[in-house]
C-alpha cells in the first residue's frame, strides 16, 4: 500500500479545498486529524483528511494543510471552525496529536515519512503491505 501526504498549502484559502475534498469523498473518509505543533514560537495545527485506500491500486491519500492555522487551544478561529463543522457533518471525531514541526527536517518528504510512521504506530493508518 502506498500512503502519501498531499499538501494543499498552509491553510489560508486552501482550507476551503480541504473541506470540499472531505464533503465530496464522505464515503471514503477514514479519519480526520489535527496535528498540533509549535513552529517559530507560534502554536499551529495542520488539519488532515485521511481517505480509505483506492481500490484497485492501494493508494491512500492524506490531504493536509501544513502548519498555517493558529491553534484553537489559544483562541477559536474560523478556519479551524470549518474543519470542526466538517467533522460534525460527517459524524466523525477529530483525532488530535502533538507532533514536531516540519522545519526540524531537512526535507518535507522526511517530515511526511515521520508522520506516517507515527500514524501507523498508533494504528491510525494500516501497516505497509
Amino acid at each position: 500500500m502506498i500512503q502519501r501526504f498531499i499538501e494543499l498549502g498552509t491553510g489560508y484559502s486552501d482550507i476551503y479545498e480541504l473541506i470540499e475534498i472531505g464533503r465530496s469523498n464522505q464515503q471514503r473518509i477514514l479519519r480526520l486529524l489535527a496535528l498540533h505543533t509549535e513552529k517559530e514560537g507560534k502554536q499551529v495545527i495542520s488539519p488532515v483528511i485521511v481517505l480509505q485506500p483506492a481500490q484497485p491500486g492501494n493508494f491512500q491519500p492524506l490531504y493536509i494543510c501544513r502548519e498555517g492555522i493558529p491553534s484553537p487551544r489559544l483562541k477559536p478561529n474560523k478556519r479551524y471552525g470549518l474543519f470542526e463543522e466538517l467533522a460534525k457533518e460527517l459524524g466523525k471525531s477529530i483525532i488530535e496529536l502533538e507532533v514536531k514541526p516540519s522545519n526540524l527536517y531537512s526535507e518535507k518528504e522526511l517530515y511526511f515519512q515521520h508522520l506516517i510512521g507515527i500514524l501507523r504506530m498508533n494504528k491510525y493508518l494500516p501497516p505497509m503491505s
